[in-house]
C-alpha cells in the first residue's frame, strides 16, 4: 500500500507511524461515540474535536521543514503530503458535522456561512486546503511545475485563517486557540530568521523560542482586549504565575525550548545512517 511504503515500494515505518497518528484521534472519537461518552451534545463535541485536530495536523505539517533542518532528517519529507491531506480530511469532517448539526439543510448552511464571519473564514480555509490536497498528486506536481510551489505557499494564509476561525468560535476561553496561534507565530519567526540568513545555532534558536513566546503572549493580550470583556492585563499577568496552570505563552516556550535542546543533543550524537547523513530523501512520497 502506498500509504505505508516509500517510492520504491518498501515498507516505511515513518509513514506507517504518520498514518497511525492521523487515524488515532478518529478511532478514539468513534469509541467515545459508540459508548455515548460525548455528552448530551455529541455532534457539537465531535465538531469541536475534528476542527481542533485539523488545525493541529496542519501545524505539524508546517513544522516538518524546520524539524527537517534542525534534526538533519531529510526523510521527514516523506510524510509532508500525508499530513497536509490528513488535515484537509479532518477539516472536511468538521464541515460535514456542522451540516449534520444543521439537520442537513444545505440552504441554511450556505446562508450561515455567508452571514457569519467566522464561518466564512473557516470555509475559506477549508476551500484552500481542498485546493492544495487536489494538487498534491505526483501528476499535478509535474504538470504545474514552478507554479506548484507558488500555489502551495498559500498554506501559510490558510493556517492563519484556520487559527482565526478557531479564535472566533472559542468564545471566552481561547487558550487552545492561543496555543495554536503561538506555535504558528513561532514557525513564522523561525522562517524569518532563515530568510534573514541568520546562523541557526543555539543562540538564534533560543531567541526564536523567546520571540515566539512573547508573540503568543501579545496575541492573547490582543484577543482578550479586543474580542472579549475580560481584562487583558490580568491575562497577560497570568503568564508569570503557574498556580492555575501554564498559559499558552509558557507552553510555547517550553515546547520550542525542548525541541531546540533535543536538536542540539541529536546533532552531537554519532552520525546516523539515512537520517543525519548527507543522503537525500525522495522528492515526494
Amino acid at each position: 500500500m502506498f500509504l505505508i511504503s516509500d517510492r520504491s515500494g518498501r515498507f516505511s515505518l515513518l509513514k506507517s507511524c504518520c498514518l497511525a497518528l492521523l487515524l488515532a484521534p478518529a478511532l478514539w472519537l468513534g469509541w467515545r461515540a459508540v459508548n455515548h461518552d460525548l455528552g448530551p451534545l455529541a455532534i457539537k463535541q465531535a465538531l469541536h474535536v475534528t476542527g481542533t485536530w485539523a488545525v493541529r495536523f496542519l501545524l505539524v505539517a508546517l513544522a516538518l521543514t524546520p524539524l527537517q533542518r534542525l534534526f538533519r532528517w531529510p526523510k521527514l519529507a516523506l510524510i509532508r503530503r500525508m499530513l497536509g491531506v490528513g488535515a484537509f480530511c479532518w477539516a472536511a469532517a468538521h464541515l460535514l458535522l456542522y451540516v449534520a448539526s444543521q439537520n442537513y439543510d444545505l440552504a441554511h448552511v450556505a446562508s450561515e456561512i455567508i452571514s457569519r464571519y467566522y464561518l466564512a473564514i473557516g470555509f475559506a480555509a477549508l476551500t484552500g486546503l481542498a485546493l492544495l490536497a487536489a494538487t498534491s498528486t505526483d501528476g499535478m506536481i509535474s504538470r504545474m511545475g514552478a507554479w506548484w510551489k507558488r500555489l502551495h505557499r498559500v498554506v501559510y494564509v490558510i493556517a492563519a485563517l484556520a487559527i482565526l476561525h478557531f479564535f472566533m468560535q472559542s468564545k471566552i476561553d481561547a487558550s487552545e486557540a492561543t496555543l495554536m496561534a503561538g506555535l504558528f507565530l513561532t514557525l513564522m519567526i523561525y522562517r524569518l530568521a532563515i530568510w534573514c540568513r541568520l546562523p541557526m545555532g543555539a543562540v538564534v534558536l533560543a531567541g526564536v523560542a523567546l520571540a515566539g513566546a512573547a508573540a503568543t503572549a501579545l496575541a492573547e493580550f490582543a484577543w482578550y482586549g479586543l474580542a472579549t470583556g475580560a481584562n487583558p492585563w490580568r491575562v497577560l499577568g497570568a503568564n508569570l504565575h503557574t498556580g492555575q496552570g501554564l498559559r499558552p505563552a509558557v507552553q510555547v516556550l517550553l515546547v520550542t525550548a525542548a525541541v531546540v535542546l533535543i536538536a542540539e543533543i541529536w546533532r552531537r550524537l554519532p552520525a546516523r545512517s539515512g537520517s543525519a547523513s548527507g543522503q537525500r530523501a525522495p522528492r515526494r512520497a
